[in-house]
């Protein structure tokens, strides 16, 4: 799957800049793709120190900072697609960068991927150090009791 994706990405490109000269002119299609990654570079510097900053606050308010990761991961991956050359990617990193957007995603996100999060961190914390997994007992046995003296103790 990840090696269609590879593979029809450009292709998409392609046929996007493609339309996208012959509605506006080669020369401004150009310009526009060229400004956009120029756009993308201090953007990202931006969304990484604003991530940083509200994981940041998040920890320090003792408030789980996975929303905070998350929105951050996002508008990341956002600026990294608007550096990107081509114009499906820009499209796609200009949604992430606005926050109803990201709001919209990281919901579907944790809605999605929760139940198996949870499924392996409590597999892991079995085998992790301190772990202990609690396996039901399944052996019978018996007592019994001797006298010390027949011991020889």
């Amino acid at each position: 799957m990840f090696v269609l994706v590879l593979l029809l990405v450009p292709i998409v490109e392609v046929f996007a800049f493609i339309g996208v000269g012959l509605a506006i002119g080669w020369l401004l299609a150009s310009a526009l793709l060229i400004g956009t990654s120029l756009l993308g570079v201090p953007l990202l510097r931006i969304q990484g120190r604003a991530a940083l900053q509200r994981v940041s606050s998040a920890l320090s308010e003792h408030r789980p900072p996975g929303g905070a990761a998350l929105d951050g991961a996002l508008g990341f991956l956002g600026c990294i697609l608007l550096v990107a050359p081509g114009f499906v990617t820009d499209v796609l990193g200009a949604l992430l960068l606005f926050p109803p957007t990201r709001a919209l995603l990281r919901r579907w996100i944790s809605r999605r991927y929760a139940r198996r999060v949870m499924s392996f961190a409590a597999t892991a914390a079995r085998f992790g150090p301190g772990g202990r997994a609690v396996w039901p007992a399944d052996v019978d046995s018996t007592a019994v009791e001797d006298d010390q003296h027949r011991l020889g103790a």
